[in-house]
This record gives C-alpha cells, sequence and structure tokens, in this order.
C-alpha cells in the first residue's frame, strides 16, 4: 500500500479548527463518534468523492480514487474534526510506519489543544 498524506485534507482539517469546528472529546471516544458506513455513503452520494477525500490525511493513490480503500486516516464526521480521530490515526499512522501522516497528526493535535 503506497499510502501518503493528503496535503490538501490536512489543510482542511487546520482550517476547521482555525474556525472552532472541532469537538474536543477523549482518547477512546473516536469508536463511537466515527461515521457509520451509511453515513459515509450518504455523505460521499451528497458531496462527491472530492469532498469525502478532505476528510482523510492518508491517501492512496495505487486504489481506484472512487472507492474507499483509496481513502485512510479519518480525523472528523464530515462536520467537525474529532480530537480523538486525530488521536486515534496519530496513533494507527505510527503503529504502520506512515511517519509523515504521524507527525501532521501530532502538529493538528498540538492546533487543537492550543485553542
Amino acid at each position: 500500500m503506497a499510502t501518503r498524506l493528503n496535503e490538501t485534507a490536512l489543510r482542511h482539517a487546520r482550517s476547521l479548527v482555525r474556525d472552532g469546528r472541532v469537538v474536543r472529546d477523549e482518547r477512546d471516544d473516536w469508536s463511537e463518534h466515527a461515521p457509520a458506513a451509511a453515513d459515509e455513503n450518504r455523505f460521499i452520494d451528497r458531496e462527491g468523492w472530492t469532498e469525502y477525500r478532505h476528510w482523510h490525511l492518508g491517501v492512496d493513490d495505487d486504489e481506484n480514487d472512487e472507492t474507499k480503500g483509496a481513502y485512510t486516516f479519518p480525523y472528523g464526521d464530515f462536520s467537525k474534526v474529532h480530537r480523538c480521530a486525530v488521536i486515534s490515526l496519530e496513533s494507527r499512522a505510527g503503529q504502520y510506519g506512515h511517519d509523515e501522516i504521524r507527525d501532521a497528526a501530532k502538529k493538528l493535535l498540538e492546533l487543537i489543544d492550543a485553542d
């Protein structure tokens, strides 16, 4: 898998945080706060793949860009950035050797916590 940092999504996430569109939840809340597959499908139907892509810090250019498999490391619920999602993705990115994504998540978390 050739997953790389999605710079556009990172800019989008930073913008959302600066605009106050963030949920300052707890570390383990992401399993409850993450959008369900049906929510993802509705979002894709309504907004399209480009907007879906903006909510994931990881992108795999080897995958078809109109499949969910192309996008990893979600950071929010299609409305707000979730602190718990950023913590989760930072940990998973580090675990799987995606250092650029891990480092971007760490800086995003610092931006969230500085507010």
